[in-house]
């Protein structure tokens, strides 16, 4: 029989995974927490769900940052209500997370572009296509992407980095011997966690 994973019946340490495996998602394009469905709320009230690259993390400040561009419904919606939603499920570990929090997109501000130094040439030019995101197409190639120069700016005006800080995590971990579930709420000062039914 397998053995128990160290956070099984460990609070503080059951976190501690969750923000470990996200880190590890930033890094590591194959983890199923580099690509976590991102949830917002559109103006009519509709749930909205789509996949986003998770680009960075930083737990001490328990935030997380993707990018999109910022013509999309989802910069809309987050810009409207402030608050967005992450879930990842990894199926090979058992593993799911779902992170709720205050959302901030960045346009122009050293946020926006210290991310844009960072991004590939190869990512840059989704941001210059035309017409924006969503539009309606006579057919499906009826869209142009920019050209691949270095030196242009590649849609550096449609780009949109937003920072996701957590204030709720909800931590489940399947096991034949006994599911574990934990949900985290941030107030304040620290995390309240407890064990919840699963």
């Amino acid at each position: 029989m397998d053995a128990l994973p160290s956070f099984y019946d460990d609070l503080d340490g059951f976190r501690a995974e969750g923000w470990r495996r996200l880190a590890e998602g930033v890094a590591n394009r194959h983890s199923p927490f580099h690509t976590p469905a991102l949830a917002t709320v559109d103006a009519a009230g509709r749930p909205r769900l789509r996949t986003v690259v998770l680009r960075a993390v930083e737990a001490g400040e328990r935030s997380l940052r993707f990018h999109c561009d910022r013509r999309s419904d989802k910069a809309r919606e987050i810009a409207r209500s402030g608050r967005a939603a992450l879930h990842v499920y990894d199926g090979q570990t058992k593993l799911q997370l779902r992170l709720e929090g205050r959302a901030r997109p960045h346009h122009d501000d050293a946020v926006a572009d210290a991310a844009w130094a960072g991004a590939l040439a190869m990512s840059r030019v989704c941001y210059g296509i035309e017409p924006a995101p969503g539009t309606a197409l006579a057919t499906g190639d009826a869209y142009a992407l920019p050209g691949e120069d270095p030196e242009a700016r590649l849609g550096r005006e449609n780009f949109c980095a937003v920072v996701l800080t957590a204030e709720r995590i909800d931590l489940l971990y399947l096991d034949r011997r006994g599911h574990r579930r934990a949900v985290f709420s941030w107030e304040g000062a620290g995390w309240d966690g407890t064990w919840v039914a699963p």
